[in-house]
């Protein structure tokens, strides 16, 4: 024992009205899942969401009743974590289960290549699941490949709309002047706020399912509150228009990177419309009288941003301070998980793959092992086995691990050793103090990054400086 003791296309249906939508999904009583049936999956993922961005996490500027009960009626994560302080990364560990690093496209931190996707030969969470007798569907944001040779429906999902890169405009649906809305393979326009659209579609998705006895998993996967900064209000609109018009006002970025936008009530207005419209969903799902037989997850992909709460940890996205990639994790689970718990055993986005496969009665392909844990034990109110948990992310040459309370962390060179359950800020350096630990998690880091992807050519090594600060809002 050392020191550490460690379909194509969805058909178009109207939705429920929201007024009584949240307060139903806040209010649904404790459930018990049918037995012998396998569980529905409804994993909800947001974009850019910090630790306390919701107020059943802390954030006191507003509050979101739909997340906060769905808290109330499952298990809340204290250490929940993504597999990456970015995006399209830790989408690559949620959907395969294992390091992002063991894949060429894990290694694009952003993933800006078209020429570079998720492999569709690699078995993922819904291919998966497919093969074990569901049916399978994404709503919202893909962010791992471009077609031809990439998509969701090339790798496990017999459904898809939403978009494919990293994020549009929440009125106009597009880049710089190019469209990304997709139903199926097939370009599409709508009207509407994106998030609303999003919820629009998932109740489509549940309204499909409902007329089949066949179990489902339906990734849905925000854009929210990632920037652009527009709230669906008439301020929203007129940011758009005014972005839509003019551009950026930083020369060289996207008209939607927006990193002199945005303001606190706006931040506001869109992590409400995102609860408000997770309540229109659970509602629908209740109406089908599925909730009994489905499991809700709601996470985040990486830590907060600019209007982000990530107390009481430092960082933001793009660095491994635990505000980087800490996220608000909730697991509703009938049958298994008591209603108002929570739980500080550290969990990972990968977990999720092997996790859900066991419940259905499956397991990942043998030739691509998971690196991540099933979480019934934890689910069910118990633990796991110790494990050392790693990151590493380019830019400022940046590594981690976890193991029990202390964490490796190394950036820019410099070296650090904390007590994260103590000093959570990451304030006091203690590797002096516990010199054996800290050479322990250090010697753990190098032995595991030497069996990932090294590649050069990756966006993770070849961007410079400027090109960096232009992409993530830093000062040159």
């Amino acid at each position: 024992m050392t020191k550490t003791g460690f379909p194509d296309k969805f058909t178009r249906r109207g939705a429920m009205g929201v007024a009584g939508a949240a307060t139903l999904a806040v209010t649904v009583p404790g459930l018990a899942h049918t037995p012998g049936r396998k569980p529905n999956f409804l994993f909800i993922m947001a974009d850019d969401l910090g630790y306390a961005d919701l107020s059943c996490y802390g954030r006191r500027e507003y509050e979101t009743p739909v997340l906060d009960g769905l808290a109330q009626q499952g298990l809340k994560f204290t250490h929940g974590y993504a597999n990456s302080a970015v995006c399209s990364a830790t989408r690559v560990g949620l959907i395969t289960g294992r390091y992002q690093y063991r894949l060429r496209v894990g290694l694009e931190e952003p993933l800006g290549n078209r020429e570079l996707g998720l492999d569709p030969s690699h078995p993922t969470m819904p291919s998966l699941l497919r093969d074990a007798g569901y049916h399978t569907g994404l709503v919202g944001k893909w962010h791992l490949g471009w077609l031809p040779n990439f998509g969701p429906r090339l790798s496990g999902y017999d459904e898809f709309w939403g978009i494919r890169g990293g994020g549009v405009d929440y009125f106009t649906h597009d880049v710089g002047g190019n469209p990304d809305l997709w139903d199926g393979d097939v370009q599409v326009e709508e009207v509407g706020y994106m998030t609303d659209l999003m919820a629009d579609r998932a109740i489509e998705y549940l309204d499909e399912r409902a007329q089949e006895d066949k179990p489902w998993l339906l990734s849905l996967h925000f854009t929210a509150p990632h920037w652009p900064w527009e709230a669906n209000n008439e301020e929203g609109r007129a940011e758009s228009a005014r972005l839509a018009e003019h551009g950026p006002t930083i020369p060289g970025s996207l008209d939607i990177t927006h990193f002199d936008g945005g303001d606190m009530d706006t931040y506001a207005g869109m992590v409400t419309s995102l609860d408000m419209n997770i309540g229109r969903v659970l509602a629908r799902l209740a109406e089908h009288g599925m909730e009994q037989d489905t499991v809700v997850v709601f996470t985040s992909d990486n830590g907060g941003e600019r209007f982000s709460d990530n107390w009481p940890f430092t960082g933001i996205k793009t660095e491994l301070l635990e505000g980087g990639m800490r996220v608000p994790l909730i697991v509703r689970w009938p049958g298994l998980t008591l209603p108002g718990t929570e739980t500080d055993v550290p969990a990972l986005s990968m977990d999720f793959l092997p996790t859900f496969l066991a419940a259905a009665g499956s397991a990942p392909h043998p030739d691509y092992p998971s690196d991540g844990m099933d979480l019934r034990p934890v689910l069910a109110g118990g633990t796991l086995p110790e494990r050392t948990l790693f990151w590493r992310f380019w830019a400022k040459d940046q590594k981690a691990a976890r193991r029990g309370d202390f964490k490796y962390l190394s950036i820019g060179g410099e070296e650090y050793l904390f007590n994260v359950v103590r000093d959570p800020l990451e304030r006091a350096n203690l590797k002096f103090r516990e010199p054996e630990i800290f050479a322990e998690l250090k010697s753990a880091f190098d032995t595991w990054n030497a069996g990932m992807l090294h590649d050069p050519n990756a966006s993770s090594y070849r961007f410079t400086p400027s090109e960096l600060a232009d992409h993530f809002g830093w000062d040159s």
